[in-house]
């Protein structure tokens, strides 16, 4: 690979020289992340935890990634593999913006049925029409 070589002036003695190497900022499309994703996902797979923690949904908003996670548990995990995701990506992908990040999404609280009367309840909310068989019925949801 090339190196280019950049010379900046210095406010004080002189000049400082800078080594960069060149930028690579390629457009991606999803499909192409989705099948290098899957690729890096595929060399965890002898590594339960950390292959469902990549098969988990994520956003992409420009050239950052958003991963959606379910605890602060796998964004540890995330964290331990974190870089060598975004080397994978940065150099399939041809694009050194890249950026990979995860979020935890807060799971919806959902109260158990337990009795029949809840359950009732439940699907009375679902099929209002079920009230009506109920009582035309004469039925009783304690049982």
């Amino acid at each position: 690979m090339s190196e280019l070589l950049k010379i900046e002036p210095k406010k004080e003695n002189g000049t400082v020289a800078q080594i960069m190497g060149p930028e690579h900022t390629e457009a991606f499309t999803s499909e192409t992340l989705q099948a290098e994703w899957e690729g890096f996902a595929a060399t965890k797979r002898q590594l339960q935890a950390e292959y469902h923690l990549l098969t988990q949904p994520y956003e992409l908003s420009g050239t950052k990634v958003i991963l959606h996670l379910l605890s602060p548990v796998q964004e540890t995990m995330l964290n331990g593999f974190k870089a060598d995701l975004i080397a994978h990506l940065r150099t399939k992908l041809k694009n050194d913006l890249i950026q990979v990040t995860g979020t935890i999404m807060q799971a919806d609280e959902k109260k158990m049925k337990y009795t029949p009367r809840d359950k009732f309840e439940y699907l009375q909310e679902k099929i209002p029409i079920l009230k009506e068989f109920k009582d035309r019925l004469g039925l009783d949801t304690d049982f």
